[in-house]
Protein backbone atom coordinates (compact mmCIF):
# COMPACT_ATOMS: atom_id res chain seq x y z
CA UNK A 1 0.00 0.00 0.00
CA UNK A 2 1.44 3.58 -1.10
CA UNK A 3 2.27 5.49 1.77
CA UNK A 4 -0.20 8.13 0.76
CA UNK A 5 -3.06 5.53 0.94
CA UNK A 6 -1.86 4.19 4.38
CA UNK A 7 -2.47 7.93 5.74
CA UNK A 8 -5.88 7.69 3.88
CA UNK A 9 -6.39 5.03 5.88
CA UNK A 10 -5.79 5.35 9.04
CA UNK A 11 -7.69 8.94 8.54
CA UNK A 12 -10.84 7.05 8.23
CA UNK A 13 -10.23 4.89 10.57
CA UNK A 14 -9.64 7.54 13.33
CA UNK A 15 -12.77 8.77 11.83
CA UNK A 16 -14.72 5.68 12.83
CA UNK A 17 -13.02 5.31 15.96
CA UNK A 18 -14.37 8.62 17.08
CA UNK A 19 -17.75 7.51 15.97
CA UNK A 20 -17.81 4.14 17.54
CA UNK A 21 -16.53 5.40 21.06
CA UNK A 22 -19.51 6.97 21.27
CA UNK A 23 -22.20 6.83 18.45
CA UNK A 24 -24.88 9.00 20.03
CA UNK A 25 -22.62 11.90 20.80
CA UNK A 26 -20.91 11.69 17.45
CA UNK A 27 -23.03 10.46 14.90
CA UNK A 28 -23.76 14.07 13.83
CA UNK A 29 -20.34 14.82 13.36
CA UNK A 30 -19.34 11.63 11.23
CA UNK A 31 -20.09 13.15 7.77
CA UNK A 32 -18.25 16.25 8.19
CA UNK A 33 -15.14 14.25 9.22
CA UNK A 34 -15.10 12.07 6.19
CA UNK A 35 -15.51 14.81 3.98
CA UNK A 36 -12.30 16.20 4.73
CA UNK A 37 -10.46 12.87 4.40
CA UNK A 38 -11.67 11.75 0.67
CA UNK A 39 -12.78 14.25 -2.37
CA UNK A 40 -15.73 16.23 -3.26
CA UNK A 41 -16.95 13.63 -5.90
CA UNK A 42 -16.42 10.26 -4.24
CA UNK A 43 -19.35 8.45 -3.97
CA UNK A 44 -21.00 11.59 -4.03
CA UNK A 45 -24.74 9.97 -3.48
CA UNK A 46 -24.04 7.37 -1.32
CA UNK A 47 -22.49 9.90 0.57
CA UNK A 48 -25.27 12.28 0.62
CA UNK A 49 -27.58 9.67 1.76
CA UNK A 50 -25.66 8.63 4.86
CA UNK A 51 -26.06 12.38 5.45
CA UNK A 52 -29.85 11.94 5.11
CA UNK A 53 -29.54 8.96 7.62
CA UNK A 54 -27.45 10.12 9.67
CA UNK A 55 -29.49 14.37 10.23
CA UNK A 56 -32.79 12.43 9.46
CA UNK A 57 -35.71 11.21 12.12
CA UNK A 58 -36.41 8.28 9.12
CA UNK A 59 -35.70 4.57 8.69
CA UNK A 60 -32.72 5.15 7.22
CA UNK A 61 -31.58 7.02 10.54
CA UNK A 62 -33.19 4.03 12.38
CA UNK A 63 -31.52 1.19 10.27
CA UNK A 64 -28.73 2.73 10.99
CA UNK A 65 -29.24 3.13 14.56
CA UNK A 66 -29.78 -0.93 14.20
CA UNK A 67 -26.39 -1.22 12.92
CA UNK A 68 -24.74 0.31 15.85
CA UNK A 69 -26.27 -1.76 18.63
CA UNK A 70 -24.76 -4.61 17.26
CA UNK A 71 -22.35 -6.90 19.75
CA UNK A 72 -20.00 -4.51 19.76
CA UNK A 73 -17.23 -7.66 20.18
CA UNK A 74 -17.77 -7.46 16.41
CA UNK A 75 -19.56 -4.61 15.30
CA UNK A 76 -16.59 -2.13 15.35
CA UNK A 77 -14.20 -4.35 12.99
CA UNK A 78 -16.83 -5.34 10.57
CA UNK A 79 -17.85 -1.71 10.14
CA UNK A 80 -14.29 -0.55 9.93
CA UNK A 81 -13.60 -3.05 7.57
CA UNK A 82 -16.59 -2.74 5.36
CA UNK A 83 -16.46 1.54 5.35
CA UNK A 84 -12.84 2.21 5.06
CA UNK A 85 -11.22 -1.46 3.42
CA UNK A 86 -13.79 -2.82 1.43
CA UNK A 87 -15.46 0.65 0.12
CA UNK A 88 -13.28 4.43 0.35
CA UNK A 89 -9.99 2.54 0.10
CA UNK A 90 -11.17 -0.38 -2.32
CA UNK A 91 -13.06 1.25 -5.23
CA UNK A 92 -10.26 3.72 -6.19
CA UNK A 93 -8.23 1.09 -6.69
CA UNK A 94 -11.16 -0.75 -8.60
CA UNK A 95 -11.61 2.51 -11.09
CA UNK A 96 -8.04 2.57 -11.70
CA UNK A 97 -7.26 -1.10 -12.51
CA UNK A 98 -10.67 -0.80 -14.49
CA UNK A 99 -8.77 1.76 -16.54
CA UNK A 100 -5.97 0.55 -17.03
CA UNK A 101 -6.71 -2.53 -18.41
CA UNK A 102 -9.73 -1.63 -19.92
CA UNK A 103 -11.77 -4.72 -18.44
CA UNK A 104 -14.72 -5.35 -15.66
CA UNK A 105 -13.01 -5.62 -12.41
CA UNK A 106 -15.46 -6.60 -9.44
CA UNK A 107 -16.48 -5.10 -6.10
CA UNK A 108 -17.24 -8.72 -5.24
CA UNK A 109 -16.48 -12.24 -6.12
CA UNK A 110 -18.66 -15.13 -6.09
CA UNK A 111 -17.74 -18.23 -5.11
CA UNK A 112 -18.72 -21.91 -4.64
CA UNK A 113 -17.06 -23.55 -2.11
CA UNK A 114 -18.77 -26.79 -2.56
CA UNK A 115 -21.39 -28.05 -4.89
CA UNK A 116 -23.19 -30.24 -1.86
CA UNK A 117 -25.66 -29.31 0.06
CA UNK A 118 -27.87 -30.71 3.09
CA UNK A 119 -31.11 -29.66 1.33
CA UNK A 120 -32.89 -30.61 -2.32
CA UNK A 121 -34.90 -27.16 -3.15
CA UNK A 122 -37.34 -27.08 -5.78
CA UNK A 123 -36.36 -25.49 -8.82
CA UNK A 124 -32.69 -24.68 -7.89
CA UNK A 125 -30.06 -25.76 -10.31
CA UNK A 126 -27.51 -27.20 -7.40
CA UNK A 127 -30.11 -29.76 -6.40
CA UNK A 128 -28.70 -32.73 -8.20
CA UNK A 129 -25.00 -31.89 -7.74
CA UNK A 130 -24.05 -33.44 -4.75
CA UNK A 131 -20.50 -33.25 -3.22
CA UNK A 132 -18.63 -34.09 -6.91
CA UNK A 133 -17.09 -31.15 -7.01
CA UNK A 134 -15.30 -28.68 -4.68
CA UNK A 135 -12.43 -25.57 -4.67
CA UNK A 136 -9.61 -26.31 -2.34
CA UNK A 137 -8.61 -24.11 0.52
CA UNK A 138 -5.68 -22.84 -1.08
CA UNK A 139 -7.60 -22.27 -4.06
CA UNK A 140 -9.95 -20.09 -2.26
CA UNK A 141 -7.19 -18.37 -0.85
CA UNK A 142 -5.84 -17.94 -4.06
CA UNK A 143 -8.68 -16.00 -5.61
CA UNK A 144 -9.12 -14.16 -2.73
CA UNK A 145 -5.10 -13.03 -3.32
CA UNK A 146 -5.22 -12.28 -6.70
CA UNK A 147 -9.00 -9.79 -5.92
CA UNK A 148 -6.92 -7.59 -3.30
CA UNK A 149 -4.45 -6.81 -5.89
CA UNK A 150 -7.17 -5.57 -8.06
CA UNK A 151 -8.97 -3.64 -5.52
CA UNK A 152 -11.56 -6.22 -4.56
CA UNK A 153 -12.09 -6.81 -0.90
CA UNK A 154 -15.91 -8.66 -0.74
CA UNK A 155 -16.16 -12.26 -1.17
CA UNK A 156 -19.36 -14.02 -1.21
CA UNK A 157 -19.91 -17.59 -1.09
CA UNK A 158 -22.87 -19.36 -2.57
CA UNK A 159 -23.18 -23.21 -3.64
CA UNK A 160 -24.42 -25.90 -3.15
CA UNK A 161 -24.63 -25.12 0.96
CA UNK A 162 -21.72 -23.38 1.79
CA UNK A 163 -22.07 -23.90 5.16
CA UNK A 164 -20.75 -27.35 4.47
CA UNK A 165 -17.22 -26.17 4.28
CA UNK A 166 -17.75 -23.55 7.11
CA UNK A 167 -14.15 -24.76 8.97
CA UNK A 168 -12.23 -23.90 5.92
CA UNK A 169 -14.28 -20.62 5.71
CA UNK A 170 -13.76 -19.40 8.74
CA UNK A 171 -9.83 -20.16 8.01
CA UNK A 172 -9.97 -18.06 5.18
CA UNK A 173 -11.83 -15.22 7.24
CA UNK A 174 -8.69 -15.61 9.46
CA UNK A 175 -6.05 -15.25 6.87
CA UNK A 176 -8.13 -12.17 5.08
CA UNK A 177 -8.69 -9.46 7.88
CA UNK A 178 -9.03 -6.64 5.42
CA UNK A 179 -11.71 -8.77 3.81
CA UNK A 180 -15.78 -8.59 4.28
CA UNK A 181 -17.20 -12.41 3.82
CA UNK A 182 -21.00 -13.19 3.05
CA UNK A 183 -22.63 -16.16 2.73
CA UNK A 184 -25.75 -17.42 0.86
CA UNK A 185 -27.20 -20.13 3.48
CA UNK A 186 -30.38 -21.84 3.94
CA UNK A 187 -29.02 -21.56 7.59
CA UNK A 188 -29.38 -25.12 8.74
CA UNK A 189 -26.12 -25.43 9.66
CA UNK A 190 -25.92 -22.93 11.91
CA UNK A 191 -25.33 -23.30 15.49
CA UNK A 192 -23.57 -21.65 18.65
CA UNK A 193 -20.38 -23.19 17.28
CA UNK A 194 -20.63 -21.11 14.57
CA UNK A 195 -21.84 -18.30 16.19
CA UNK A 196 -18.51 -17.78 18.45
CA UNK A 197 -16.55 -18.27 15.36
CA UNK A 198 -18.32 -15.31 13.98
CA UNK A 199 -17.90 -13.22 17.06
CA UNK A 200 -13.82 -14.18 16.73
CA UNK A 201 -13.01 -13.44 13.19
CA UNK A 202 -15.66 -10.93 13.02
CA UNK A 203 -15.61 -10.03 8.94
CA UNK A 204 -17.94 -13.13 8.31
CA UNK A 205 -21.89 -12.21 7.99
CA UNK A 206 -25.19 -15.02 6.97
CA UNK A 207 -27.27 -14.33 4.14
CA UNK A 208 -29.99 -16.74 5.04
CA UNK A 209 -32.62 -18.03 2.37
CA UNK A 210 -36.00 -17.47 3.37
CA UNK A 211 -39.26 -17.88 0.95
CA UNK A 212 -41.37 -16.28 2.81
CA UNK A 213 -43.65 -17.35 5.60
CA UNK A 214 -44.10 -21.07 6.49
CA UNK A 215 -46.03 -22.17 4.24
CA UNK A 216 -44.17 -20.51 1.52
CA UNK A 217 -40.79 -21.50 2.55
CA UNK A 218 -41.19 -25.39 3.21
CA UNK A 219 -42.90 -25.65 -0.22
CA UNK A 220 -39.77 -24.94 -1.99
CA UNK A 221 -37.19 -26.01 0.62
CA UNK A 222 -38.50 -29.05 2.58
CA UNK A 223 -40.69 -29.83 5.46
CA UNK A 224 -39.46 -28.22 8.64
CA UNK A 225 -36.97 -25.68 6.76
CA UNK A 226 -38.66 -22.69 8.14
CA UNK A 227 -38.28 -23.22 11.77
CA UNK A 228 -34.72 -24.42 11.52
CA UNK A 229 -34.41 -20.76 9.77
CA UNK A 230 -36.42 -18.65 12.39
CA UNK A 231 -34.11 -20.77 15.21
CA UNK A 232 -30.92 -19.89 13.27
CA UNK A 233 -31.93 -15.93 13.32
CA UNK A 234 -33.11 -16.13 16.82
CA UNK A 235 -29.50 -17.71 17.73
CA UNK A 236 -27.75 -14.89 15.65
CA UNK A 237 -29.96 -12.38 17.03
CA UNK A 238 -29.48 -13.17 20.51
CA UNK A 239 -25.66 -12.94 19.84
CA UNK A 240 -26.24 -9.31 18.55
CA UNK A 241 -24.32 -11.08 15.31
CA UNK A 242 -25.34 -9.18 11.47
CA UNK A 243 -27.47 -11.15 9.44
CA UNK A 244 -29.44 -10.35 6.42
CA UNK A 245 -32.20 -12.39 4.15
CA UNK A 246 -31.92 -13.82 0.56
CA UNK A 247 -35.43 -14.07 -1.24
CA UNK A 248 -36.24 -15.95 -4.26
CA UNK A 249 -39.47 -14.39 -5.74
CA UNK A 250 -41.42 -16.79 -7.87
CA UNK A 251 -44.74 -17.21 -9.28
CA UNK A 252 -46.07 -18.74 -5.85
CA UNK A 253 -44.78 -16.99 -3.54
CA UNK A 254 -44.87 -13.80 -4.97
CA UNK A 255 -47.86 -12.62 -2.74
CA UNK A 256 -45.91 -13.96 0.60
CA UNK A 257 -42.90 -11.62 -0.47
CA UNK A 258 -44.59 -8.63 -1.41
CA UNK A 259 -45.65 -8.00 1.77
CA UNK A 260 -45.56 -5.76 4.55
CA UNK A 261 -46.29 -8.33 7.33
CA UNK A 262 -43.31 -10.14 5.86
CA UNK A 263 -40.74 -7.44 5.73
CA UNK A 264 -42.08 -6.24 9.51
CA UNK A 265 -41.28 -10.15 10.16
CA UNK A 266 -37.97 -9.85 8.81
CA UNK A 267 -36.78 -6.80 11.20
CA UNK A 268 -38.62 -8.28 14.27
CA UNK A 269 -35.96 -11.04 13.56
CA UNK A 270 -33.05 -8.85 13.35
CA UNK A 271 -32.22 -8.86 9.88
CA UNK A 272 -30.49 -5.82 7.92
CA UNK A 273 -30.67 -5.93 4.51
CA UNK A 274 -32.82 -8.24 2.32
CA UNK A 275 -32.19 -9.30 -1.07
CA UNK A 276 -34.62 -10.71 -4.26
CA UNK A 277 -33.51 -12.65 -6.55
CA UNK A 278 -36.40 -13.69 -9.50
CA UNK A 279 -36.18 -17.69 -9.99
CA UNK A 280 -34.32 -18.21 -13.45
CA UNK A 281 -35.43 -21.35 -15.23
CA UNK A 282 -31.17 -22.35 -14.85
CA UNK A 283 -30.65 -26.36 -15.75
CA UNK A 284 -32.92 -29.09 -18.08
CA UNK A 285 -35.23 -29.80 -16.19
CA UNK A 286 -36.20 -26.22 -14.41
CA UNK A 287 -40.07 -25.35 -13.79
CA UNK A 288 -41.11 -22.45 -15.61
CA UNK A 289 -44.26 -21.94 -14.22
CA UNK A 290 -42.11 -20.93 -11.37
CA UNK A 291 -41.27 -17.77 -13.01
CA UNK A 292 -42.83 -14.49 -11.63
CA UNK A 293 -45.24 -13.04 -14.29
CA UNK A 294 -44.51 -9.54 -15.51
CA UNK A 295 -47.88 -8.37 -13.63
CA UNK A 296 -46.09 -9.50 -10.47
CA UNK A 297 -42.22 -8.35 -11.30
CA UNK A 298 -43.99 -4.89 -11.67
CA UNK A 299 -45.80 -5.13 -8.19
CA UNK A 300 -42.61 -5.97 -6.66
CA UNK A 301 -40.93 -3.10 -8.53
CA UNK A 302 -43.40 -0.74 -6.54
CA UNK A 303 -43.96 -2.47 -3.39
CA UNK A 304 -39.58 -2.43 -3.09
CA UNK A 305 -39.52 1.53 -3.52
CA UNK A 306 -42.58 1.78 -0.81
CA UNK A 307 -40.54 -0.10 1.55
CA UNK A 308 -37.52 1.86 1.30
CA UNK A 309 -39.61 4.88 2.61
CA UNK A 310 -40.84 2.94 5.40
CA UNK A 311 -38.30 0.36 6.62
CA UNK A 312 -34.85 0.18 8.71
CA UNK A 313 -34.37 -2.23 6.20
CA UNK A 314 -31.71 -2.37 3.38
CA UNK A 315 -33.19 -3.55 0.14
CA UNK A 316 -32.11 -5.06 -2.75
CA UNK A 317 -33.96 -6.05 -6.46
CA UNK A 318 -31.77 -7.58 -8.35
CA UNK A 319 -33.40 -7.12 -11.49
CA UNK A 320 -35.68 -3.89 -10.82
CA UNK A 321 -32.71 -1.80 -9.23
CA UNK A 322 -30.91 -1.55 -12.62
CA UNK A 323 -31.79 1.52 -12.86
CA UNK A 324 -29.11 2.34 -9.90
CA UNK A 325 -26.15 0.60 -10.46
CA UNK A 326 -26.27 1.62 -14.44
CA UNK A 327 -27.69 -1.52 -15.69
CA UNK A 328 -26.44 -5.48 -15.57
CA UNK A 329 -23.56 -5.70 -13.32
CA UNK A 330 -22.42 -9.17 -14.01
CA UNK A 331 -19.63 -10.43 -16.50
CA UNK A 332 -17.23 -8.72 -13.39
CA UNK A 333 -18.74 -5.07 -13.79
CA UNK A 334 -19.35 -5.46 -10.32
CA UNK A 335 -19.12 -9.33 -9.21
CA UNK A 336 -18.24 -12.52 -11.40
CA UNK A 337 -19.12 -16.45 -10.21
CA UNK A 338 -16.77 -19.04 -9.78
CA UNK A 339 -18.45 -22.38 -9.22
CA UNK A 340 -17.18 -25.42 -7.71
CA UNK A 341 -15.15 -26.96 -10.43
CA UNK A 342 -13.34 -24.08 -11.02
CA UNK A 343 -15.05 -22.22 -14.29
CA UNK A 344 -15.51 -18.50 -13.70
CA UNK A 345 -18.70 -17.98 -15.08
CA UNK A 346 -20.02 -13.86 -16.03
CA UNK A 347 -23.39 -14.74 -13.54
CA UNK A 348 -24.60 -16.57 -11.13
CA UNK A 349 -27.43 -17.33 -13.74
CA UNK A 350 -25.47 -17.65 -16.50
CA UNK A 351 -23.63 -21.14 -17.15
CA UNK A 352 -20.97 -20.30 -19.29
CA UNK A 353 -16.95 -19.79 -19.64
CA UNK A 354 -13.62 -19.45 -21.66
CA UNK A 355 -12.05 -19.69 -18.45
CA UNK A 356 -11.73 -21.86 -14.99
CA UNK A 357 -9.48 -20.68 -12.22
CA UNK A 358 -7.66 -23.72 -12.44
CA UNK A 359 -5.79 -22.80 -15.65
CA UNK A 360 -5.76 -19.05 -15.65
CA UNK A 361 -5.63 -15.89 -13.57
CA UNK A 362 -8.23 -13.72 -12.16
CA UNK A 363 -7.09 -11.19 -14.54
CA UNK A 364 -7.14 -13.28 -17.52
CA UNK A 365 -10.54 -14.73 -17.40
CA UNK A 366 -11.60 -11.33 -16.44
CA UNK A 367 -10.50 -10.44 -19.87
CA UNK A 368 -11.84 -13.69 -21.59
CA UNK A 369 -13.85 -13.52 -24.81
CA UNK A 370 -16.90 -13.66 -22.83
CA UNK A 371 -16.23 -11.46 -20.11
CA UNK A 372 -15.00 -8.74 -22.60
CA UNK A 373 -18.55 -9.33 -24.32
CA UNK A 374 -20.24 -8.29 -21.44
CA UNK A 375 -18.10 -5.45 -21.00
CA UNK A 376 -18.26 -4.12 -24.30
CA UNK A 377 -21.95 -5.27 -24.26
CA UNK A 378 -23.23 -3.22 -20.99
CA UNK A 379 -25.52 -1.80 -20.64
CA UNK A 380 -27.62 -4.15 -22.40
CA UNK A 381 -30.52 -1.93 -23.10
CA UNK A 382 -31.12 1.91 -23.27
CA UNK A 383 -33.63 0.85 -20.84
CA UNK A 384 -32.15 0.01 -17.47
CA UNK A 385 -34.93 -1.62 -15.91
CA UNK A 386 -34.51 -4.24 -18.40
CA UNK A 387 -30.95 -4.78 -17.50
CA UNK A 388 -30.07 -8.28 -17.88
CA UNK A 389 -28.90 -10.38 -21.05
CA UNK A 390 -30.65 -13.47 -20.26
CA UNK A 391 -34.11 -12.15 -18.77
CA UNK A 392 -34.77 -8.83 -20.13
CA UNK A 393 -33.42 -9.24 -23.62
CA UNK A 394 -34.32 -12.19 -25.64
CA UNK A 395 -31.42 -13.77 -27.50
CA UNK A 396 -28.23 -12.03 -25.72
CA UNK A 397 -26.67 -14.26 -23.63
CA UNK A 398 -26.91 -16.89 -26.41
CA UNK A 399 -25.41 -14.89 -28.93
CA UNK A 400 -22.12 -13.86 -26.53
CA UNK A 401 -21.69 -17.44 -25.70
CA UNK A 402 -22.09 -18.41 -29.50
CA UNK A 403 -19.48 -15.68 -30.80
CA UNK A 404 -17.54 -16.54 -28.58
CA UNK A 405 -16.85 -20.06 -28.20
CA UNK A 406 -17.90 -20.46 -24.44
CA UNK A 407 -19.29 -23.67 -23.07
CA UNK A 408 -22.18 -24.67 -20.47
CA UNK A 409 -20.63 -25.66 -17.27
CA UNK A 410 -23.38 -27.11 -15.21
CA UNK A 411 -22.46 -29.79 -13.60
CA UNK A 412 -25.30 -32.05 -13.82
CA UNK A 413 -26.76 -31.21 -17.42
CA UNK A 414 -24.87 -28.86 -20.27
CA UNK A 415 -27.89 -26.74 -21.92
CA UNK A 416 -27.70 -24.88 -24.60
CA UNK A 417 -27.43 -20.94 -23.92
CA UNK A 418 -30.45 -20.48 -26.82
CA UNK A 419 -32.85 -23.08 -25.23
CA UNK A 420 -32.53 -20.94 -21.42
CA UNK A 421 -33.04 -17.73 -23.44
CA UNK A 422 -35.79 -19.16 -25.08
CA UNK A 423 -37.19 -20.34 -22.09
CA UNK A 424 -37.09 -16.86 -20.84
CA UNK A 425 -38.18 -15.05 -24.01
CA UNK A 426 -41.81 -14.66 -22.87
CA UNK A 427 -41.46 -13.39 -19.54
CA UNK A 428 -39.25 -10.80 -21.60
CA UNK A 429 -42.13 -9.36 -24.03
CA UNK A 430 -44.38 -9.41 -21.23
CA UNK A 431 -41.90 -7.08 -18.89
CA UNK A 432 -41.08 -5.30 -22.03
CA UNK A 433 -44.12 -2.83 -22.36
CA UNK A 434 -44.47 -2.25 -18.62
CA UNK A 435 -40.73 -1.84 -18.28
CA UNK A 436 -40.99 1.22 -21.17
CA UNK A 437 -44.15 2.66 -19.13
CA UNK A 438 -42.47 2.73 -15.87
CA UNK A 439 -38.99 4.62 -17.40
CA UNK A 440 -41.08 6.76 -18.87
CA UNK A 441 -43.47 7.80 -16.39
CA UNK A 442 -42.95 11.86 -15.09
CA UNK A 443 -44.47 11.15 -12.13
CA UNK A 444 -41.92 8.09 -10.95
CA UNK A 445 -39.59 9.52 -8.00
CA UNK A 446 -35.97 8.31 -10.15
CA UNK A 447 -37.76 10.19 -13.70
CA UNK A 448 -35.84 13.42 -12.74
CA UNK A 449 -32.03 10.90 -12.54
CA UNK A 450 -32.72 9.15 -14.95
CA UNK A 451 -32.16 11.70 -17.23
CA UNK A 452 -29.05 12.93 -15.68
CA UNK A 453 -25.92 11.06 -17.54
CA UNK A 454 -24.13 9.21 -15.45
CA UNK A 455 -26.91 7.73 -13.54
CA UNK A 456 -25.54 4.57 -11.72
CA UNK A 457 -22.13 4.76 -13.56
CA UNK A 458 -18.69 5.26 -12.73
CA UNK A 459 -16.24 6.99 -14.00
CA UNK A 460 -14.71 4.07 -15.78
CA UNK A 461 -17.71 3.06 -17.16
CA UNK A 462 -18.39 6.46 -18.97
CA UNK A 463 -14.88 6.27 -20.17
CA UNK A 464 -15.49 2.53 -21.78
CA UNK A 465 -18.81 4.43 -23.28
CA UNK A 466 -16.48 7.10 -24.89
CA UNK A 467 -13.98 4.77 -26.10
CA UNK A 468 -16.54 2.41 -27.68
CA UNK A 469 -18.47 5.52 -29.23
CA UNK A 470 -21.55 5.04 -27.32
CA UNK A 471 -23.94 6.71 -26.18
CA UNK A 472 -24.61 6.53 -22.21
CA UNK A 473 -28.68 4.88 -22.31
CA UNK A 474 -29.73 8.33 -20.43
CA UNK A 475 -28.73 10.27 -23.80
CA UNK A 476 -29.84 8.05 -26.36
CA UNK A 477 -32.93 7.80 -24.33
CA UNK A 478 -33.53 11.85 -24.08
CA UNK A 479 -32.36 11.98 -27.85
CA UNK A 480 -35.88 9.12 -28.43
CA UNK A 481 -38.21 11.66 -25.99
CA UNK A 482 -36.87 14.91 -28.25
CA UNK A 483 -37.40 13.14 -31.65
CA UNK A 484 -40.76 12.08 -30.33
CA UNK A 485 -41.44 15.43 -29.14
CA UNK A 486 -40.93 16.75 -32.40
CA UNK A 487 -43.07 13.97 -34.08
CA UNK A 488 -45.94 15.23 -32.06
CA UNK A 489 -45.35 18.79 -32.53
CA UNK A 490 -48.34 20.47 -35.00
CA UNK A 491 -46.72 21.69 -38.50
CA UNK A 492 -47.45 25.38 -38.72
Amino acid sequence: MKATDQIKRAALNKTMDYLLENPDRNLGKIMDMVDKVVPADFFASQRKAMRTAIEGDNNWHDLLLRVLDLNPQIRDSLLKMLVVDANLMAWPRQEAMREKYRCNIPWTVLMDPTSACNLHCTGCWAAEYGAKENLTLEELDSIIEQGCELGTHVYIYTGGEPLVRKRDLIEICERHPDCAFLAFTNATLIDEEFCQEMLRVKNFVPAISVEGFEEATDARRGAGTYRKVRDAMRLLAAHGLPFGVSCCYTSENADSIASEEFFDWMIEQGALFCWVFTFMPIGADAPTELMASAEQRERLYHFMRDMRTKKPLFTIDFWNDGEFVGGCIAGGRRYLHINAAGDVEPCVFAHYANANIRETSLLDALRSPLFMAYYEGQPFNDNLLRPCPILDNPGRLAEMVQRTGAHSTDLEHHEDASVLCAKCERAARAWESRAERLWRDPGDPMHDRRNSPGQGMSEADMHKLERLERAHPVASDARKDTAAEREAEPVS
